[in-house]
């Protein structure tokens, strides 16, 4: 009874952004695809898509780059929040736009990251605990079972407490303690050889995936589920990063 009651709130706050009597309505958001040297996943243009017909929905504006000059403090100015969608690799270029990124984060402004997202940044420890953790390693794509830890958020309250999925479990380290966990992969449904090698029991059975946490006036979403291009029209997934995306525009 409890989860349905939530669920039928939940829809509630969707039609309420929709008709443009939510908060997140006159929003501007950054959608930000930068990779550097390395792998560069095939999913962009399909996660890309998705957002923008997210915040089309919710009254949000976007504006999608993958170039990092936008990261200076007049242009940043402009948007309540970034997405950081399947980046990979080195985000910045310069110094000063790291400076940039960090002062604005500092403003209290909003920073989701999906998937590969937390393999950018490799070499920058404040990025790491700013979005709550740095990619390690994953073992190969494959089914597995995913436990829903909070299932109050706005980002989960759709799902049902084990989610089947299919999607690259990944595995991160440097997790930051502040971190409130939402959905954890259940490592006995993963099939990996070199599991000894990390996780290893560091987190029993089950390693977080996705969370939410405040960092120094900032409010921050992660996830690391979609690998797939065809995750992107999934509705559950969808609905996932819906919730994602309210959250840090301000919404609980």
């Amino acid at each position: 009874m409890k989860r349905t009651i939530v669920i039928l709130l939940l829809a509630a706050l969707v039609s309420s952004c929709a008709s443009g009597e939510g908060r997140v309505r006159g929003k501007k958001v950054l959608i930000y695809t930068r990779n550097g040297v390395g792998f560069v996943h095939d999913n962009i243009a399909a996660s890309v898509q998705a957002l923008e017909e997210i915040c089309a929905d919710l009254g949000i504006e976007t504006v999608v780059t993958d170039t990092p000059a936008v990261f200076t403090p007049d242009q940043l100015e402009a948007f309540d929040a970034v997405i950081f969608s399947n980046s990979n690799n080195d985000a910045f270029t310069t110094t000063a736009q790291r400076d940039a990124f960090q002062a604005w984060i500092r403003s209290g402004k909003g920073f989701a990251g999906i998937h590969s997202s937390s393999g950018s940044e490799r070499e920058w420890p404040w990025f790491w605990a700013m979005q709550g953790g740095l990619f390690r390693r994953h073992p190969a794509l494959q089914p597995f079972e995913i436990r829903v830890i909070d299932g109050e958020h706005l980002s989960t309250v759709h799902l049902p407490d084990v989610w089947p999925w299919e999607d690259e479990c990944y595995y991160l380290h440097h997790l930051n303690p502040d971190i409130h966990v939402l959905l954890a992969a259940d490592l006995t449904t993963v099939e990996d050889a070199g599991r000894e090698e990390y996780p290893g029991t560091t987190f029993g059975d089950y390693i977080p995936l996705a969370w939410h946490h405040t960092f120094e006036g900032g409010r921050q979403w992660y996830t690391a589920l979609g690998h797939k291009i065809e995750h992107y029209d999934d509705p559950l997934f969808r609905e996932h990063l819906r919730g994602g995306i309210l959250w840090i525009l301000g919404r609980e």
